[in-house]
């Protein structure tokens, strides 16, 4: 990617998290169109960096994101990177969430990228963007407690892998991202099943990652023109076991997140 340019990078959920630190290590690379829901917030970020716009949207609601589109689809900017980084999860068992909740998770964490890019697709196919889209290994293969999100992220990856197929030809690329467990806001405010904070702590398998060390990652993939990153080894080799010796899989998964079942 290069050192100096004046095309725009359009970052989601760019106040905190991941985002953020997307922000901070393209800050000077490129003009920043920086989102998220959390207005105060945001503007603060923005006044941090060199030349940032903040737009204030709500993603789980279409109609703000068809305004939001229209926003920027109006400055005519050059898009060399949409990155779709925003996401909520939940933290509770199928039985007991409710599926307003599952409904919320879907709408930020799939219908949400996918309608901000083909709002955006005109502009994209203008400029021969790279789309880069934050998922989970938790598409790949099951976890405890995380039904909705497992379900948003899976339909995330089939989405654009197909997408990928027939943007090629257009000069739109798409790098998918598969990251494990992060020491992001995303877990510290995750959903209960009732829609309010979950209360209890998450379990994790193998390492927990800073948001400076995935997003590295993130743009050396995206520099080398990667179509995957799965930055995590010891979580690949657990989904590469989920594909093998599926039962295996979940027996001892069912064991590391053996509490999740007395969350009631």
């Amino acid at each position: 990617m290069p050192a100096s340019s004046p095309q725009v990078a359009v970052i989601t959920g760019a106040a905190s998290g991941l985002g953020l630190e997307m922000a901070r290590q393209l800050n000077g690379r490129y003009r920043l169109f920086l989102i998220d829901v959390n207005a105060e917030q945001l503007q603060g970020v923005c006044q941090s960096l060199t030349e940032a716009t903040p737009f204030v949207c709500d993603l789980s609601d279409a109609g703000s994101i068809s305004q939001l589109a229209a926003d920027i689809s109006h400055r005519q900017p050059d898009i060399a990177l949409l990155i779709n980084n925003a996401g909520i999860t939940h933290r509770s068992l199928s039985e007991i969430t409710r599926p307003e909740v599952i409904e919320k998770v879907m709408a930020v964490d799939f219908f949400a990228p996918v309608r901000l890019t083909q709002a955006l697709l005109p502009l994209l196919k203008n400029s021969g963007s790279k789309v880069i889209n934050i998922g989970s290994m938790a598409g790949w293969m099951p976890v405890m407690a995380r039904a909705g999100y497992c379900a948003a992220k899976a339909a995330l990856h089939q989405y654009f892998e197909v997408f990928r197929c027939e943007m090629r030809h257009y000069g739109v690329s798409v790098l998918m991202v598969y990251p494990s467990f992060l020491d992001t806001p995303i877990e510290q405010n995750a959903l209960s099943g009732s829609g309010g904070k979950t209360r209890h702590a998450r379990s994790t398998v193998g390492r927990v990652h800073s948001a400076q060390w995935m997003v590295s990652r993130v743009l050396q993939a995206a520099s080398q023109d990667k179509e995957r990153l799965f930055p995590d080894t010891f979580t690949n080799l657990s989904s590469i076991l989920y594909r093998l010796w599926p039962r295996l899989f979940l027996q001892l998964m069912s064991r590391k997140f053996a509490h999740e079942l007395e969350v009631k």
